[in-house]
């Protein structure tokens, strides 16, 4: 059973109030402008980014604007907001609930795992002064719990790992939890392709694609000579998606170490990615990330986990943005297609309930 994230908890975040939100295989917020969508996604990103190890400060580089605009300073004059979600796997249900200190400082204050209702890790401040949090795991030895101090600017969950001995079946049941949460959280790529920077010519380079799309030709430099059966299924998706006949999509130098994406039109005539529109390059660059895996886009996948049991998350805001009702509905079968195959997982948000 591969390690996913089944539920977002946003307890008290931004313009979210006690909200939890459940995580298919495809799953689409869909709401007016102003409802939240985007906000849900931004807490999915920053929990796969702390999950991987980054530093509260570098996940929440505005965080005064994750703090709901009705909380209240207490006696301290301390505000701040709460996350949360469920990862599932082969140890069950898997919950991890995060408060976080906006104000006086930016620090993690609490942190909570359990699973089957039993409490595996707890995080507390006990001194304002020190840059550490107080932390509890499940040991069932000779002691029932193991005490000893954490970062505050980092997620305990994902550092049990490096702290935990395993000697112990509750250590190990902790272990266990950890790493399917960290695992689930992991491998997760936000994409937003922003058409005005895919029309103009690209420096070679790694050949795996940013969350911008900006280099779309040198990927598809790189993955058309490696893979031709996705490959045919690319060019076979922008045909449904974008205007005339389409035979092949490709990349050529473009001089002084560039390179340009065209069409084939298969009469001869080649059409520049700069000549299509808005929506035929959103919906190509889309088509792009759910055809490929994180070999190809630039996210950090867990190496020390089998292929057999990862999951490539793809956020997506703004989902139908541009697109026509035709390429809306062409996209979203290719989506639930690559996520019925259980590697890929679309989570994205449209203005467009229909």
């Amino acid at each position: 059973m591969r390690p996913c994230l089944t539920e977002l908890r946003l307890s008290a975040f931004a313009g979210h109030w006690r909200a939890g939100f459940p995580l298919g295989p495809l799953t689409l917020f869909a709401g007016r402008s102003g409802s939240g969508k985007s906000t849900a996604l931004r807490a999915y990103e920053a929990l796969a980014r702390l999950g991987a190890g980054a530093p509260l400060a570098e996940v929440f580089r505005d965080p005064v604007a994750c703090v709901p605009a009705w909380a209240q300073p207490d006696v301290q004059r301390r505000r701040g907001f709460r996350i949360g979600c469920t990862a599932d796997g082969p140890e069950g249900p898997v919950r991890l609930d995060v408060a976080v200190q906006v104000e006086p400082e930016l620090r993690i204050v609490g942190e909570r795992l359990t699973a089957s209702g039993l409490v595996l890790l707890e995080t507390a401040l006990r001194d304002p002064g020190r840059r550490t949090v107080q932390a509890a795991w499940h040991t069932a030895g000779a002691s029932p719990v193991t005490r000893a101090p954490l970062p505050d600017d980092r997620l305990g969950t994902a550092l049990l790992p490096l702290r935990v001995a395993g000697k112990t079946d509750g250590q190990r049941r902790v272990l266990a939890a950890a790493e399917q949460t960290v695992v689930a959280l992991r491998s997760v790529f936000a994409c937003d392709p922003r058409p005005e920077r895919m029309r103009e010519p690209v420096l070679m380079g790694s050949g795996r694609l940013l969350p911008g799309c900006d280099n779309l030709a040198d990927v598809l430099w790189r993955t058309r000579a490696e893979c031709a059966r996705r490959h045919a299924q690319l060019v076979a998706a922008v045909q449904a998606g974008c205007a005339g006949r389409v035979t092949d999509l490709l990349a050529e130098p473009a001089g002084e170490g560039t390179l340009r994406a065209l069409l084939d039109r298969g009469d001869g005539t080649r059409t520049e990615l700069g000549r299509l529109g808005d929506g035929e390059l959103r919906y190509l660059a889309l088509a792009l990330v759910l055809l490929t895996g994180p070999g190809v886009l630039d996210v950090d996948a867990p190496g020390e986990v089998p292929d057999a049991i990862k999951v490539l998350t793809v956020l997506a805001d703004g989902v139908d943005r541009s697109l026509d009702p035709g390429q809306r509905t062409e996209l979203l079968r290719l989506a639930a297609r690559m996520c019925a195959r259980g590697h890929i997982r679309f989570v994205g948000a449209v203005s467009d309930a229909s």
